[in-house]
């Protein structure tokens, strides 16, 4: 999996109606140009982030931006529930004539710093707007994962719908500054109706960096006969700070979407590697255009300057 480099294609500082951050890219095609959603923050009167849907327009040779949402194409979820303090990500997929756009949402809490469960909303407007279809999350923690559940990408199938998407496994101290930090890994629920979700309940990839390894936003293209999974991962601690221990991007394959088999070095960007991706790459999404598979990644400070792209070599 060789994808070319095509650079820095979204900063969000070149434009003045959205927020900080542009995280997690997510593309959806039209016939003549491509939407791609993405997290911005804006801080609330306590001064701290709430997370926000936005989107840009471009070009399909993604060098030209079209126009820019504003940064609430979705309301802010209401007060208590599972998206009150903000959406990321958030995956949009075509059904019929209408848009699903699965809802990565958070809220906070007291002992540790968040928690995560994911919603759908729905969009008859060509994905201008999307409503919830009610307050409460579609696929949430329970027994054997009791926490995290989120991240959610979704493939729609002959059979009905493929989510992959993490769940938290454990809350552990950071012994150097006594912050609680998360380990969650990646899982795998299906549905026939996009509402009600059966989890397959395992551990999709294996850990390369030991048990404590956090792997987030698992991204799934079928091409060639075979599915292909690019994800980020990083250690559980020191990740903010040491960018040995922060989030690179992670390559698996499978020929049935549930047994993969990880091959990270396969994985390689092409070309020169630029200022805003030197520290870090995170936050991918695996999208075809025109039937060519494109990877949409974040870089430096989670994404802070936005997201670059790169095209798969033939």
């Amino acid at each position: 999996m060789e994808f070319q480099r095509l650079g820095h294609i979204f900063d969000p500082d070149e434009h003045n109606n959205i927020g900080e951050f542009a995280q997690s890219p997510q593309l959806l095609e039209f016939n003549d140009f491509v939407r791609i959603y993405f997290s911005t923050r804006y801080r609330d009167i306590k001064d701290k982030y709430i997370s926000y849907v936005a989107y840009v327009d471009m070009n399909k040779e993604l060098n030209k931006v079209l126009s820019v949402s504003n940064f609430e194409i979705i309301k802010k979820g209401n007060l208590g529930c599972y998206d009150e303090h903000g959406i990321f990500p958030f995956n949009v997929i075509r059904n019929g004539k209408k848009l699903f756009g699965f809802i990565g949402g958070w809220n906070r809490r007291i002992s540790v710093d968040v928690e995560t469960a994911i919603g759908l909303s729905i969009s008859e407007d060509d994905g201008k707007t999307f409503i919830r279809i009610g307050d409460g999350p579609v696929l949430s923690p329970t027994l054997n994962e009791p926490f995290m559940v989120g991240d959610p990408f979704v493939l729609k199938t002959e059979k009905g719908y493929d989510m992959w998407y993490i769940y938290g496994v454990r809350w552990i101290n950071n012994p150097r500054n006594n912050v609680k930090e998360r380990v969650y890994k990646i899982g795998h629920a299906t549905s026939n109706n996009a509402i009600d979700w059966v989890k397959t309940n395992k551990q999709l990839i294996p850990d390369l960096l030991g048990e404590n390894e956090c792997q987030a936003l698992p991204s799934v293209v079928f091409h060639d006969n075979n599915y292909h999974m690019v994800y980020c991962y990083r250690e559980a601690f020191d990740f903010r700070e040491n960018r040995e221990a922060g989030y690179r991007l992670g390559y698996a394959i499978s020929k049935d979407g549930l047994s993969w088999n990880r091959q990270d070095d396969e994985l390689k960007l092409i070309g020169e590697e630029l200022d805003w991706e030197s520290e870090m790459k995170c936050y991918p999404h695996l999208a075809k255009i025109e039937n060519e598979v494109y990877l949409f990644y974040n870089g430096n400070k989670f994404g802070k300057r936005g997201f670059g792209a790169a095209k798969l070599k033939s």
